[in-house]
């Protein structure tokens, strides 16, 4: 019998530290894909200076991780209220918790959230947790949303890529028959972040202003591009910490010269990952906060050989893309069905993931 469909919400906290997506979603877990109501409650900064301090030191404590369950808790009621919908209406809630350490070298990756305190909280099963469980058998455990990539492209001619470029980008390359490569592309909006913030008190590049009015430093780009990671073949992933030394590679160079040259190295990196695909795409759909940034866009369309557009094109929103996709995996992981493949994170075989919470678990 074919698994029917439900109401299941999606909850994303990413590695640009901004804030809760929270997405209702009505999915079957296969190809039956509905988006409904979709919301971002912002992170206040004494919160997310608490989040960083955590991604720095790699761990949280159990009062960081108990502020920010609470908060996903108010994210679903926030959603559930603008949907006019009841909490017995939604099946599932998957929560992706935040990242605040990743490893999959060290089969490590921690990403805090309270899984059954949240499912106490809402009264909705909870399944979190994605990750683990892939990392464990050597996967990457990041990208994980290519799964629902492919559900929501599936009437789009192929191959087709969708970049996603929150702090971190990556990638999913979908061909012919559903067929996935996905991968970690380099940074994402992190670097640009960071040194907006460091230079301006403003904890991103608006519109990409600094960056239009600044030029690139290319002896400076290609010492980042030297960055060994970008020679690896995928499947790969990254930890937003992973180019911390980079701002270092820039750090003579004006606000705006340096602004320029981190976007730049934005679509330098996804220029790269394009040439490690099994065939040229035609055309790349942009979600995540990178969307919005005129500049990045114009640097992507520049050095992409494929119309480079926001996944706007085809009717979905950006914004709201991952919390959808963990709303979707939670449905997968009740169903039994795989969310990781060894084409995506490298797992030996295709694995489902998340541990499932009910309301009424014992503590």
């Amino acid at each position: 019998m074919e698994n029917q469909s439900v109401l299941a919400i999606g909850l994303m906290s990413g590695t640009s530290m901004d804030g809760i997506d929270a997405a209702l979603l009505e999915t079957d877990g296969e190809n039956m894909v509905r988006p409904g109501r979709f919301l971002t409650i912002p992170y206040e900064p004494a919160f997310r200076a608490r989040l960083a301090q955590a991604i720095a030191a790699g761990h949280a404590d159990g009062v960081l991780e108990e502020d920010l369950t609470r908060r996903h808790a108010q994210a679903v009621r926030s959603v559930l209220r603008e949907a006019d919908l009841p909490a017995q209406d939604i099946a599932l809630i998957g929560f992706h918790g935040h990242t605040v350490f990743h490893a999959p070298a060290e089969r490590r990756t921690v990403q805090i959230g309270d899984g059954a305190l949240l499912a106490r909280l809402t009264g909705v099963a909870v399944v979190n947790d994605f990750r683990s469980a892939d990392v464990a058998a050597g996967g990457e455990g990041a990208p994980l949303a290519p799964v629902f990539h492919r559900a929501i492209t599936a009437s789009l001619p192929k191959p087709v890529a969708v970049l996603n470029i929150g702090g971190v980008a990556n990638l999913t390359w979908i061909g012919e028959e559903g067929a996935l490569l996905a991968f970690d592309t380099g940074p994402g909006n992190a670097l640009i972040d960071d040194w907006a913030l460091a230079h301006t008190g403003t904890p991103i590049d608006t519109d990409g202003a600094l960056a239009a009015a600044g030029r690139a430093n290319e002896h400076a780009l290609a010492g980042l591009m030297a960055d060994p990671y970008f020679a690896r073949r995928p499947p790969k992933s990254l930890d937003r910490n992973h180019f911390r030394n980079a701002v270092a590679r820039v750090a003579e160079l004006s606000v705006e010269n340096g602004a320029a040259t981190l976007t730049a190295f934005t679509a330098a990196a996804v220029q790269a990952a394009s040439e490690q695909l099994p065939a040229p795409v035609k055309q790349w759909l942009v979600t995540g906060g990178g969307r919005r940034n005129p500049g990045l866009m114009r640097a992507l369309g520049n050095r992409l050989a494929a119309p480079v557009a926001a996944i706007e094109a085809i009717g979905w929103d950006g914004d709201a893309i991952e919390a959808q996709a963990f709303a979707y995996m939670a449905v997968r992981r009740r169903n039994g069905l795989p969310i990781s493949f060894p084409e995506t994170t490298g797992v030996p075989i295709p694995m489902t993931g998340g541990r499932l919470h009910r309301p009424d678990e014992r503590v």
